[in-house]
């Protein structure tokens, strides 16, 4: 049969790894994660890493593999990714991929654009205004200093179009120049999930998950790494807003709601991602109920 790679993706704390653990061990292969924060390993607690009886039941790659010192993103992931699938397809007819990072599995499944390295003060300033003023401050910003890419390009998905807005102030060159325009197509076939559940569970959810991360440590952790809050890896939920806390600028209490309330904003950008790509299908997390489906 063809090598597949299963993509199941869905937003935060919606129940992915267990779905995944039980795929995996079902179809007796290994685990890829696709997760942004998970693979650092410094950070444990905050990010919701799978836990040690996690990792014993299944082999897992991308997780606490590289330092917050390096710099990870989303072409390092699809090498790292690609390389450790083909290991797996060496003796396995499955693979599969799980997590959040919606760039991160695009990469794994289609490949990147050519497009230069761009420094981390001018992505960091874009992605800083649009939290601040908005999708239209950002379609009237590309409208502006991009109109070539405002008339052919995703105008109503910000990540698009903060990437539009990163490349041409770094290269002078609107982003619709620069791609290869055709994606790159894999030597192994892949089947897509999102795991989803309704807005008021997805909620419950975080709250209890938040709740748990404050009663592991979470507090502890952050202090730990004080001395690093200036790296990219740590501007991150759950953590920002401790470090809030320890500077004095908010009570711990209102430190905890914030991490809530932007997990549950962070939930919602991922579920728009996810809706962008009509091959996936949306499940509820449920082991049996995907494994129906990958036939």
């Amino acid at each position: 049969m063809s090598k597949t790679a299963i993509i199941i993706a869905g937003p935060t704390a919606v129940g992915k790894t267990d779905v995944a653990i039980e795929v995996a061990k079902y179809l007796q292969t290994q685990i890829i994660s696709a997760d942004s924060r998970q693979c650092f390993k410094e950070l444990n607690i905050g990010v919701a890493r799978p836990s040690p009886a996690d990792l014993n039941e299944v082999p897992h790659h991308f997780i606490a593999s590289h330092s917050i010192h390096e710099k990870i993103t989303a072409a390092t992931f699809e090498q790292y990714a690609l390389e450790k699938a083909n290991e797996i397809f060496k003796r396995n007819d499955w693979v599969v991929v799980v997590g959040g990072t919606g760039l991160y599995i695009n990469a794994f499944q289609e490949g990147l654009d050519e497009i230069p390295e761009i420094p981390e003060e001018i992505r960091n300033e874009i992605v800083e205004d649009y939290y601040r003023y908005g999708l239209e401050w950002l379609q009237q910003t590309i409208q502006l200093e991009d109109p070539f890419y405002y008339k052919k390009g995703e105008i109503k998905n910000p990540q698009r179009l903060m990437r539009a807005l990163e490349v041409k102030r770094w290269t002078g060159t609107s982003v619709t120049e620069l791609r290869k325009g055709n994606n790159t197509r894999r030597n192994f076939l892949i089947k897509k999930f999102v795991l989803n559940v309704d807005k008021e569970q997805l909620h419950l959810n975080i709250s209890q998950r938040v709740d748990k991360m404050i009663k592991e440590g979470l507090l502890e952790e952050v202090k730990s790494l004080l001395p690093y809050q200036h790296l990219n890896a740590l501007q991150t939920v759950g953590y920002k807003e401790i470090f809030s806390f320890l500077h004095g600028e908010i009570d711990f209490q209102l430190a905890v709601e914030k991490i809530k309330i932007n997990s549950r904003q962070y939930a919602k950008r991922q579920l728009t991602w996810f809706k962008k790509d009509k091959e996936y299908l949306w499940l509820k997390p449920d082991a049996e109920q995907l494994l129906a489906n990958i036939d």
